[in-house]
């Protein structure tokens, strides 16, 4: 059964999902990096292919802790998420998107990012 949220639930989340999103970003970059450099055929002074590796398994790791926790993934460039939640008895998502510091967006299950709303 999937996981629904109360908004509550779900603020209370926010600050670790904020941290664990920034070491993806920091990750994602540094990644994108090195896949460039070892492209051009040229050394990256933050590694080689098995710093990518690594970096490769950190987002997964991060991505598969959320969605255990029951948050839907909709992308990592850049990071959304959604709570699957309840508003006034429809089914909808709380929407989080990086770069916001606080979870202040829902929109209806079927609608996706395009019908966000503020809560």
């Amino acid at each position: 059964m999937d996981r629904t949220f109360t908004l509550d639930e779900a603020r209370a989340m926010l600050p670790a999902i904020i941290e664990e999103a920034g070491e993806l970003v920091a990750a994602r970059a540094d990644l994108a990096e090195i896949a460039f450099t070892r492209e051009q055929g040229e050394a990256s002074p933050l590694g080689g292919l098995a710093e990518l590796k690594g970096l490769e398994a950190r987002i997964e790791e991060i991505i598969s802790g959320w969605h255990e926790q029951g948050l839907q993934v909709k992308g990592i460039a850049p990071v959304l998420l959604d709570f699957p939640s309840t508003l006034d008895g429809h089914r909808v998502c709380l929407c989080w998107i990086e770069g916001e510091r606080e979870l202040g967006w829902y929109h209806r299950d079927e609608l996706g990012f395009a019908g966000r709303r503020p809560i």
